[in-house]
């Protein structure tokens, strides 16, 4: 893009940083009201039960202890859930429980201790079921029922296909079949839930949620309320990547009832071990491919079979097995596809979305059998992706449009950058070299208030104060969303003043953080609302100035024209102006703005129709070594090339694409949610047991390329950043480890002992 920019494009830090770094940031465990109670959720400790009775009174008797609520206090049988089809939730069980951790019961007391000890006094009788903890034994005829309305405890299906995956089979000269599985794994985050309510003349919860609006409106459901009964108010959020903090969870509800029962504040937040028990978490995978493709490296067929273990309940599952997808369609062109997906109930914690949303599963396996056929045909992997790859400008056989696409250029940066072609193949021992190509939506729609909105208002002296629904939760969007507003107004960054949270009853309505669609979606609401305000201030300026609107330019606070830049206003003068006429006229200027994808709503069974307003897309290279002696693994390098549209921050772009790494390497190699197999309790709730990567897990060296394919319809071209770089390097680390032992591992985390194992395999 030819046009000069005064902040896009360049390395700008975040707005709330030395409000983070200084610890004045107020999150959600930080807030506190006078008069305040601590509340406790008991859960339940049988996997699959009937509850008969629930006996509180030694609770109630016990000193310190205000109110204990069970699923009774609630409207009973009122469900909440993703949509209408799939509300199978009540925020404490009502007629049985269905995995260790359900929540059961809720304490509100003095102090915490209190709490805690009135939960032990709390007697729950069970009629016990027989559980099921396996999603093959689940869709057995006669298998225990998670939910009695749930034959064969099938939650949710995808069919999507295209073409005719039999004939292009049978025009391949190469066809391969493989299976490969994916473990549970939870999403990391180091600030657990929290919630504070109190319910006087209006239900009022301060909580740390990704999608205020979605939260809020699914509680006021729950309780019987009107949307506009129920006020939440953000906190500042210390991260989510995904579902879990976009949806209410239980805790929410209980402070809310337990406030309206004591008429006192009550402030409930969950400990880590808690949020590792309960749902909800990455879903595991089971993924049978079979793919097609010619001699010379054309695919002609991809037929994939998906079976996702959903927990106990629904969440987002639907979404996710069908968000996966995309992985038929893109990154590559494949005019002959079939993909089957099936989400099982089973007595275990939930599942719903995390960074990716379904996506790395399914790629995990497409990318890594790839590199299979790559190798049994003696072909490389990067020329058969760039012979494959989809341009700008194609329509997928069912109806993915790009109207921006950088992949090519992606493979073509990170194959130089990452000495490919000098290094497949031709490393020492132990020593090897992965790719993976991954790709990602800005955004899909889905049903529910989908617009984002924002406002801008110039105060009197030139400064802006923007109000955005737009969440932010570390990943930098209130960055994002100021260096918008200051770029089309020709200010500087300091000049703009932002929200910090997000008020239901006060800011505009946005859906919040998922599926990558804020710099795309509420960076358009922001641009928009600025161009309004900057269009009003141009109208009075073109008066002052004898010169069309039109031919104003706003740069670095000053108004002029480019054929008489001597002639200059600066901006506070002007909007002082504006304020102060002595006439009808004089207003405050604000400015406001929406957007929306301009598509019907997909129908996620059938996945037809064009899924999101724009795609991203990713090559990343991996180098690893191993020791054959203990198995570890060390990353020795990682290239990354992403087509992220334009650059809006590079900083902030960095720092998405590394944190998708890192979580990624956490699923490679270590995170592993074990669970008992006789009842699907959790083994290794904390994060002593639970391995997440540090900072000695870190690679070496990273490199990252930055492509920019400049989308028509993004925010001065954006697109997404912040999950797409999730969605390839599970399979680049797999074909790496692969290329170094010889051996291929079908199922994660790739660990030290499976790496023994594999070794010593090859050997015998």
């Amino acid at each position: 893009m030819s046009e000069e920019f005064s902040i896009i494009g360049k390395g700008v830090p975040r707005v709330d940083a030395v409000l983070k770094a200084t610890g004045k940031a107020v999150f959600g465990a930080d807030v506190s009201l006078p008069g305040m109670l601590y509340g406790k959720i008991l859960r339940s400790t049988v996997p699959h039960a009937k509850i008969l009775d629930i006996d509180a009174s030694r609770a109630l008797k016990l000193p310190g202890v205000k109110a204990v609520i069970t699923g009774r206090d609630f409207p009973w049988g009122l469900k909440y859930g993703f949509s209408a089809l799939y509300r199978d939730q009540t925020p404490l069980a009502q007629d049985k429980v269905r995995y260790i951790g359900d929540e059961v019961a809720a304490v509100a007391a003095i102090d915490e201790d209190t709490a805690e000890e009135a939960l032990d006094l709390i007697k729950v009788e069970y009629e016990i079921l027989p559980a099921v903890l396996d999603p093959f034994e689940a869709m057995k005829d006669g298998a225990p029922l998670v939910h009695d309305d749930k034959p064969n405890n099938i939650c949710s299906v995808a069919n999507i296909g295209f073409g005719d995956v039999e004939q292009g089979f049978r025009e391949s000269d190469y066809v391969r079949e493989d299976e490969f599985s994916t473990q549970a794994i939870k999403h990391g985050f180091i600030e657990p839930h929290a919630a504070l309510s109190h319910w006087l003349d209006k239900a009022t919860i301060w909580a740390n949620k990704q999608s205020p609006y979605v939260a809020s409106r699914k509680m006021a459901m729950a309780l019987g309320l009107k949307p506009s009964q129920l006020r939440l108010i953000q906190t500042y959020v210390g991260a989510g990547f995904g579902s879990v903090k976009s949806d209410p969870q239980s805790l929410d509800f209980c402070s809310l009832v337990l406030s309206k029962k004591t008429g006192r504040p009550v402030k409930i937040v969950n400990t880590m071990e808690d949020v590792l028990v309960m749902g909800e978490g990455r879903h595991p995978f089971y993924v049978k491919v079979k793919t097609g493709m010619t001699k010379d490296g054309m695919l002609k067929a991809m037929q994939v079979y998906a079976v996702a273990d959903g927990g106990a309940y629904t969440s987002i599952g639907p979404i996710t097995i069908a968000l996966a997808a995309i992985s038929t369609d893109l990154p590559y062109r494949i005019p002959n596809a079939k993909y089957d997906a099936v989400r099982v109930f089973t007595n275990k914690a939930y599942c719903g979305s995390l960074r990716g949303h379904g996506v790395p599963q399914v790629r995990w396996a497409l990318g890594q059998q790839l590199d299979m056929m790559c190798d049994d045909l003696r072909l490389d992997f990067a020329e058969v992706s760039l012979k494959n790859a989809v341009h700008t400008g194609d329509v997928t056989p069912r109806g993915l449009k790009l109207y921006s696409c950088g992949l090519s250029e992606c493979i073509e940066k990170a194959v130089g950058a990452s000495e490919w072609k000098q290094k497949r193949g031709k490393l020492p021992p132990y020593r090897g070299i992965g790719m993976s190509v991954g790709t990602y939506v800005s955004g899909v729609k889905i049903s529910g208030h989908n617009s984002a909105s924002c406002i801008v208002r110039i105060n009197e002296d030139g400064t802006a104060s923007i109000q955005t629904g737009a969440t932010d939760v570390g990943q930098g969007s209130s960055t994002i969303v100021s260096m918008i507003v200051a770029e089309v107004l020709g200010l500087r960054m300091e000049d703009i003043t932002i929200n910090s949270g997000i008020d239901t009853d006060f800011t505009p309505i946005d859906p919040g953080t998922y599926g990558s669609r804020v710099s795309f979606f509420s960076g358009n609401a922001a641009k928009l609302a600025a161009e309004d305000a900057k269009r009003q201030l141009a109208e009075e300026a073109s008066k002052l100035l004898g010169v069309p609107s039109e031919d104003i330019i706003f740069r670095d606070r000053k108004v002029y024209t480019a054929n008489n830049p001597e002639k200059v206003l600066k901006i506070d003068s002007l909007v002082r102006h504006v304020g102060q006429k002595i006439s009808a006229e004089n207003k405050t200027v604000w400015g406001r703005g929406s957007f929306d994808f301009d598509s019907p709503y997909m129908d996620f069974t059938k996945g037809e129709g064009n899924l999101s307003p724009a795609y991203a897309f990713g090559v990343d290279v991996i180098e690893v070594e191993v020791d054959p002696e203990t198995g570890k693994i060390t990353i020795l390098n990682i290239v990354g090339a992403h087509d992220v549209g334009k650059v809006l921050n590079p900083l902030g772009c960095e720092g998405q694409v590394s944190g998708c790494w890192l979580m990624c390497l956490g699923q490679c190699m270590f995170e592993d949610l074990k669970r008992d197999k006789v009842d699907g309790h959790v083994l290794n709730p904390s994060f002593l047991d639970y391995k997440l990567p540090t900072a000695m897990d870190i690679p070496l060296k990273a490199k990252h390329i930055f492509v920019e394919s400049n989308d028509p319809n993004g925010p001065f071209g954006a697109k997404e950043a912040g999950e797409g770089a999730s969605t390839g390097l599970l399979h680049a680390f797999r074909n790496a480890v692969a290329d170094a032992i010889g051996v291929r591992i079908h199922d994660l985390p790739i660990t030290p002992e499976k790496v023994l194992k594999a070794i010593n395999q090859k050997k015998g």
